[in-house]
């Protein structure tokens, strides 16, 4: 049984997606919500570490996931940036360090050669999470 949700976000039009299902889940349930998004670090060893995003544009973010998230039925949504040089990583491992057991993450239309280059943030919080993951669609 669900007891706490937790929605990955970047802002993407996939990652809205997610936040909408999420926010009918929580509904649905009547179990808490927290939007989350990861500052992906780089660089670091002989140069400073450097953030993709500044800390205004991840506050944005989660700002408008969480207005979506209330719009779509969601009670309560609480809002959590993540730093980490691999995002699907960092969420695995807030949901299970917090005690969530279901996380929410959307997904791109990739497909074969793509799918090889890029990677799939999605796939590997599926292959790495101690919970239930929904990727939404």
């Amino acid at each position: 049984m669900t007891t706490k949700i937790l929605c990955a976000t970047d802002g993407s039009e996939h990652s809205k997606t997610a936040v909408v299902y999420a926010a009918g889940l929580s509904s649905k349930t009547q179990v808490p919500l927290t939007v989350c998004s990861v500052n992906v670090a780089m660089g670091g060893m002989r140069a400073p570490v450097v953030y993709l995003r500044d800390s205004a544009e991840i506050k944005s973010i989660l700002e408008d996931a969480a207005k979506l998230a209330l719009e779509n039925g969601a009670k309560k949504v609480d809002k959590v940036e993540l730093k980490s040089r691999e995002a699907s990583s960092a969420i695995v491992q807030y949901a299970e360090e917090n005690g969530y057991d279901h996380i929410v993450t959307g997904t791109g239309n990739k497909h074969g050669m793509s799918r090889l280059i890029l990677g799939s943030v999605a796939s590997d919080i599926a292959g790495r999470a101690h919970c239930t993951v929904t990727v939404a669609r």
